[in-house]
């Protein structure tokens, strides 16, 4: 039998650590599933924060994306995207996907640190110039 080496070690660590990932973002808990098999519709304050997710009308181009599901945070919309694998994204966390809508919009809270949520398509305040000596 071969010696167990760090590099074996460390690559059996890392295939482990991404298949439990790849299962983790494909599960979603029984209650976050509606009765018509899309996302359930979700409302509640999560740290200091009030989430609400619901089925979008209209599909208007805003919510294209997310098959028709919209997600808020204290009333601002919060853009969000299911990808093909049945996860979601939104554009706070884009490169950390999770199962739910609910939990998309939990991720999202968390990253902003308390930092309002401003509207896509809202300029952004210009920088104020540094003076010259």
């Amino acid at each position: 039998m071969p010696e167990l080496t760090r590099r074996r070690a460390l690559g059996a660590a890392a295939a482990l650590a991404a298949a439990a990932g790849t299962q983790t973002v494909t599960v979603a808990r029984a209650s976050d599933i509606g009765h018509h098999g899309g996302p359930e519709a979700f409302d509640e304050v999560y740290r200091g924060r009030r989430i609400t997710g619901r089925a979008a009308g209209g599909g208007g181009h805003h919510h294209e994306h997310g098959a028709g599901y919209a997600v808020f945070i204290d009333g601002v919309e919060l853009h969000v995207m299911q990808n093909a694998d049945g996860s979601w994204i939104s554009v706070v966390s884009h490169y950390d996907p999770v199962p739910t809508p609910r939990a998309v919009a939990r991720a999202a809270v968390v990253e902003l640190q308390g930092a309002p949520l401003v509207p896509l398509g809202m300029p952004m305040p210009m920088p104020m110039p540094i003076p010259q000596q």
